[in-house]
């Protein structure tokens, strides 16, 4: 008896072929037009109306430096009301009572919906509602309490605020169920399972995006020039309103945001992969 032979399929002969790379021409065009984007941008600043000694100059002026200290530790502050309202403002709008629900909602549709530069000048010009804040037999002008630094805190902070208020939901909103009905189980208040069970579980939402928040809050900060707050682009205009140096001093507030945000950017980042363990997120 005669076994079966099998047979495979004959492989075609590429003796005969050479190995040709794959040409990737739209990645070269791309690099090729960016190239030539970059070259002009340097040249235009290369050959522009600008003293670059300037920039040296008053890159580390008394006033530029001041104003780097207002936009940072603004930036803290007005973070930590938002952080403190929007907290406060994610747990009434989960709360059963539609009390607390129809406001917390009410101050996110408000400050959401108009732009921040108009909040500033509403605070800082509060006095035209309000000429005197006080209770009882003790009240001030208003005008001599809305500052242009308190005007800056309120009005970046109260807005930072609402948009906090929803990524605390979001980060609550991810929290299981179970978790809110083995606190219920057990006795504990509906303050006390937040605080203890809920709020941990949701940091690992709520972190990354703050981090981002904060970013875009120092860079907000600038909106507050407009009503003769001291932060850096503050400080440059009233430099160049002097010296008639407008682009130079443009560039040097530029820069300083810029570094500000290329320290503040790795930490973030940092920041995310620790609260991302353990959850697949980390790279």
């Amino acid at each position: 008896m005669t076994q079966p032979t099998t047979t495979s399929a004959a492989l075609p002969d590429v003796s005969g072929y050479r190995l040709v790379p794959e040409r990737h021409w739209g990645r070269w065009a791309a690099v090729a037009i960016i190239a030539v984007l970059l070259a002009g941008l340097a040249r235009a600043f290369a050959v522009g109306d600008i003293e670059w000694n300037y920039v040296g100059e008053f890159f580390t002026a008394p006033a530029i430096m001041q104003g780097l200290v207002n936009t940072i530790w603004m930036s803290i502050a007005a973070m930590a009301l938002g952080i403190a309202l929007g907290v406060g403002t994610a747990i009434m709008r989960m709360s059963p009572n539609p009390v607390l629900q129809g406001v917390a909602m009410g101050y996110t549709w408000l400050f959401r919906g108009t732009p921040v530069i108009l909040q500033l000048l509403l605070w800082f010009n509060l006095a035209l509602v309000f000429p005197t804040v006080g209770f009882g037999d003790w009240s001030m002008r208003t005008v001599d309490v809305m500052t242009p630094m308190l005007a800056a805190l309120l009005g970046l902070g109260i807005n930072q605020g609402a948009y906090t208020s929803e990524v605390v939901r979001a980060g609550m909103l991810s929290v299981d169920i179970g978790q809110y009905e083995a606190a219920k189980s057990i006795g504990m208040t509906r303050m006390k399972s937040l605080r203890r069970i809920v709020l941990p579980q949701a940091m690992r939402v709520i972190i990354p995006p703050l981090g981002n928040e904060f970013i875009g809050m120092v860079k907000l900060t600038s909106l507050a020039s407009v009503i003769q707050f001291a932060e850096i682009l503050h400080a440059s205009q009233n430099i160049y309103y002097a010296n008639s140096r407008v682009i130079e001093l443009l560039i040097v507030a530029a820069i300083w945001y810029l570094i500000i945000v290329s320290i503040l950017t790795p930490l973030q980042m940092l920041l995310e992969r620790r609260f991302a363990r353990g959850t697949g997120g980390s790279r």
